[in-house]
């Protein structure tokens, strides 16, 4: 399974994340006036999510040529005229304007029920990132830029400043124009091509007909929710709430490597082409700029520095593992050879990648005995999320109240204000769009839509953020029911809502989840432990029809069951991760010959041949490239934030909570992430709470 997304910013490198390409802007709204600040000192939400294909394409027009006449105002400056007020805050509210102005135009692409609206919404995504690469490489204002003295500038200002030097540096304004127009032409086209790879996955529609038969093993409530064709089959889509139920609980092997098949070859022709041409165009851009790889230049700025740190921490964590998964192959191939044996199937002697889900679940049922059928009628979506927001609230000292009649894209996103529990002030806005349709982005995701930064009249920016993930619709006498990894997926993408609309920065640049792509995650991680705690647990749930609490005995080994598998799961986070460095430290590659031979040589399980689970690899695409190693990565600082501080004082305790939200949630990235970890801590972190939460015997001692 791929971890969930934070949708990352488009703005390439403008921003504190300064190389991401992908996958959205950073923020939304339409065009701010006076009149919309709000008498509580900051700008209220003034999105809007009912424009019409013309006026996405007429707004988009009005935004590039109010940006445009920006930099070309600092670009005509006489170089010894530049000041911090016309040339550092010009460019920094610029740039606020431009995120808060951006999203409502790009966002839609991603959840609107429209295709013509969608299609109109991913033109204007090409059209400003096309923008995005313009004026990130305007060499008149980077010299204006460099010519800006450091004097009397606060921390954050030079923070900022510094950024856009770095920025200028690594898109080579300082190398010949030929150059740098190479690169010009060759980053639009990255860019151009990112957004089709993804659109090629949103428009996925295809399903598969089974007979009842086939479809064996699944709960009755499952069938229900299906459609059916003419002749009473049953149709099963690719899209989540489909896929893994059946590749867990089907017994009947054949329909599982039908859907496998179907959805590690989704997209396969198209968006193979596609990935292959952007790993040939981006090791040429680092080619240019001097890299030896894209894996080097994107990882310069991260915590991890350059691809041989992110080697050997894979390395490291890959040699911890093997034993562990060689002893759990050799279980599940025990498992498998005894049903095969009662059922009448043929043994072929080998785990198949259409089996490792099914097999994976009966070890938790068997070794745990986690009764899946039971547990998920205590997880009742609207139960999960009042515990949910429970308990964000008394960690974080907030409220979250829902806004009534508020402007949405579908009738079943909800939208909610967050206040400070003390002070009363509205600190942010979030939507919740919880459930699939056709043409949505098909995983979990936040998207950033507005920042919480200081505007140029020193009220701050409301932030705002949307939750989408795509969870079992309610049906005719059944509510939506979750499974516990979709609880600890909703934990997730919560968190870097929070962390979104907690922010207090200065700059749009550094407004929430704008951190070093290695410790984005940090905060949902952590986020992701109180779904493994009795006392939570309690509070997001109870039986949908009797509203009775989880018996103890099903708690206890559910809670136990979170190192079952550790090594299979653990060891797929490092296929990923090794086939993303491996395809950006080449210059060119077979992806699917890559997937492959790191699916036999690390998890010992062949890729199924015909399929290229690459072209569906959506982080490879969305701005995790050359760095999908971050979800590993950040765990080390995660587990040891959770273990050594809400573990050791209250997982609930209030006080560590708030201390958590000013520290880490409210600095965003004005802060560097190893500075807010040891601000945190109290001491530099260590790998000690990373590998004891995996179960893994052996802890590792050294610090990162």
């Amino acid at each position: 399974v791929l971890s969930s997304c934070l949708l990352l910013p488009r703005h390439e490198e403008g921003s504190s994340r300064i190389d991401r390409v992908f996958l959205l802007c950073a923020c939304a709204g339409s065009v701010l006036s006076a009149r919309d600040c709000s008498q509580a000192g900051h700008v209220r939400n003034t999105l809007r999510w009912n424009l019409s294909p013309d006026e996405i394409r007429t707004m988009t027009d009005s935004l590039i040529a109010r940006v445009k006449k920006v930099y070309d105002d600092v670009g005509s400056l006489n170089i010894e005229n530049v000041s911090v007020e016309n040339t550092l805050m010009t460019l920094a509210n610029a740039k606020m304007d431009y995120a808060s102005s951006r999203h409502v135009l790009a966002f839609p692409q991603y959840v609107c029920p429209s295709k013509e609206l969608r299609s109109a919404s991913t033109e204007a995504e090409k059209r400003l990132s096309e923008l995005d690469v313009e004026i990130n490489m305007r060499e008149d204002v980077f010299k204006r830029i460099t010519a800006l003295q450091k004097d009397n500038l606060s921390a954050e200002e030079k923070r900022f400043l510094d950024r856009l030097v770095t920025l200028g540096q690594r898109k080579g304004l300082h190398l010949s124009k030929d150059i740098q127009e190479e690169i010009k032409r060759t980053s639009k086209l990255i860019s151009e091509l990112s957004i089709e790879f993804n659109k090629n996955l949103n428009e996925e529609s295809k399903f598969l007909i089974f007979s009842e038969h086939e479809l064996g093993g699944l709960a009755a409530t499952f069938l229900s929710g299906l459609d059916k064709t003419a002749e009473g089959r049953y149709k099963v889509t690719l899209e989540y709430p489909h896929y893994y139920p059946l590749m867990k609980r089907c017994h009947n092997p054949e329909t599982r490597r039908k859907m496998e098949m179907a959805f590690n070859s989704r997209c396969k022709e198209v968006n193979t082409a596609i990935l292959e041409e952007l790993i040939q165009l981006r090791a040429k851009v680092a080619h240019l700029l001097g890299y030896g790889s894209h894996a080097e230049y994107v990882l310069e700025i991260n915590m991890a520095k350059n691809a041989s740190n992110v080697s050997d921490f894979l390395g490291m964590f890959h040699e911890t593992l093997k034993p562990v998964g060689i002893k759990e192959r050799k279980y599940i191939l025990a498992l498998k050879k005894r049903e095969c044996l009662m059922k009448g199937y043929q043994f072929d002697e080998k785990i198949n990648a259409w089996d490792l889900p099914y097999y994976m679940n009966q070890v938790e049922q068997r070794k745990f005995a986690v009764d899946k059928d039971k547990l998920i009628e205590y997880f009742p979506l609207d139960v999960v999320t009042e515990g949910l927001f429970g308990i964000y609230q008394e960690l974080l000292g907030l409220i979250f109240t829902e806004v009534e009649q508020a402007d949405v894209w579908h009738e079943n996103v909800k939208l909610y204000s967050a206040r400070d529990t003390e002070t009363g002030e509205e600190i942010g806005q979030f939507y919740l769009d919880l459930h699939p349709r056709e043409g949505k982005y098909g995983h979990a995701g936040c998207f950033g839509l507005q920042p919480g930064c200081r505007g140029p009249d020193g009220k701050r920016r409301l932030p705002v953020a949307a939750m989408v993930a795509n969870f079992t619709k309610p049906r005719k006498g059944c509510p939506s029911l979750l499974q516990h990894h979709e609880v600890e997926t909703y934990f997730h993408e919560f968190g870097h809502v929070m962390h979104e609309i907690c922010s207090k920065t200065a700059f749009s640049e550094f407004s929430g989840t704008m951190v070093e792509t290695d410790f984005v995650e940090v905060p949902s991680q952590m986020l992701e432990n109180w779904v493994w705690e009795k006392e939570p647990l309690r509070r997001m749930s109870c039986h949908y029809k009797d509203g009775t609490s989880i018996p103890d005995e099903l708690l206890d080994k559910l809670i136990a069951s979170r190192v079952a598998n550790t090594g299979l799961m653990n060891l797929r986070q490092v296929v990923l991760s090794k086939v993303d460095q491996s395809l950006h430290t080449s210059p060119r590659a077979d992806t699917a010959e890559v997937f492959a031979k790191h699916c036999q040589d690390i998890l010992g399980i062949p890729a199924t041949p015909g399929t290229n689970m690459t072209a569906s690899f959506s982080h490879l695409a969305g701005g995790y490239d050359g760095q999908y190693y971050s979800y590993l990565w950040s765990e080390v600082y995660s587990m040891d934030i959770f273990f050594s501080r809400f573990k050791k004082e209250g997982i609930m305790n209030p006080k560590v909570g708030k201390e958590y939200r000013r520290v880490i949630l409210e600095a965003g990235g004005s802060v560097d992430g190893m500075d807010m970890v040891k601000t945190f801590l109290g001491r530099a972190p260590y790998q000690d709470a990373f590998f004891q939460c995996k179960g893994l015997v052996n802890s590792q001692e050294a610090s990162m």
